[in-house]
């Protein structure tokens, strides 16, 4: 019986972590270039479990009593990497990656410390020195600055802001009929080495290799979250269902512990 609670218990605290995952979806659905993360679960492995030292039996031994599952565990949260709905803005700073790929930014974290960014957000802006720059003003990097993950200043974008331009599917930055620069456009060996940083950033850890993309940049659009919020409402009711279940199955065993003390032990 008391198996039963620890069991209902793993399985509400397994159901408060699916919980916290949607409900970030959500509070991103329109967050730009924001990808929604799932979680998954998984049965702790099942022990054995037998009696020992028990003296109250004459000659004792080391006894079985029976396979003990303990419930559920959380297992793995992931990302899923499929590209979200584009927005035309009509807004030349704004741009989205058509296919696979991350614009690399220069990420100066709040101790100094400069690293490489990447992401699906091309909501950009340019300042007076002609630097194209994210939302938070990290610095967008270069073709050269992206594919050797090199965050100095000299691979940064910097075009004249007093004079028109245009990029085309490339990223090349075309202004008065001439390259002036590319912006930065990347992919990834693989995604397993991609860990997140904040809502819509990542991180590349050990072992991941950047490669070239082959995916087409789209100025005046924006890419928009991958979040379906009718989706994640349904899942939000159905984790909301197998924890009130789990609650009642506490609440049972509660009574039947209850009636076992208070009642048959006073028979």
């Amino acid at each position: 019986m008391v198996k039963g609670l620890y069991t209902a218990w793993t399985g509400m605290v397994n159901e408060m972590h699916r919980m916290d995952v949607t409900t970030n979806n959500l509070a991103n659905a329109d967050t730009n270039g924001y990808k929604k993360e799932g979680a998954t679960a998984e049965s702790f492995a099942s022990k054995l479990a037998v009696k020992i030292k028990d003296s109250s039996e004459p000659g004792w031994r080391t006894k079985s009593l029976g396979d003990v599952t303990m419930g559920v565990k959380i297992g793995e949260t992931y990302t899923n990497y499929e590209a979200g709905n584009l927005k035309v803005t009509d807004n030349k700073y704004d741009f989205a990656i058509d296919g696979d790929g991350f614009f690399a930014v220069s990420f100066t974290d709040k101790q100094g410390n400069t690293s490489v960014k990447y992401t699906r957000d091309g909501a950009f802006t340019i300042g007076s020195d002609g630097f194209l720059r994210t939302k938070d003003g990290d610095y967008i990097l270069n073709q050269n600055g992206a594919l050797n993950t090199d965050p100095a200043a000299n691979n940064y974008v910097q075009i004249d802001p007093n004079q028109d331009f245009s990029v085309n599917e490339d990223g090349f930055v075309y202004q008065n009929g001439q390259v002036v620069a590319q912006i930065g456009m990347v992919n990834f060996e693989d995604y397993n080495f991609l860990s997140k940083y904040g809502e819509n950033m990542y991180d590349l850890v050990d072992g991941g290799q950047v490669v070239a993309s082959d995916a087409a940049m789209l100025q005046g659009s924006i890419e928009g979250s991958n979040v379906k919020i009718v989706d994640e409402m349904v899942t939000m009711i159905t984790i909301a269902r197998a924890y009130e279940a789990n609650q009642k199955m506490i609440q049972t065993f509660d009574g039947m512990l209850d009636k076992a003390v208070n009642q048959v032990g006073k028979a």
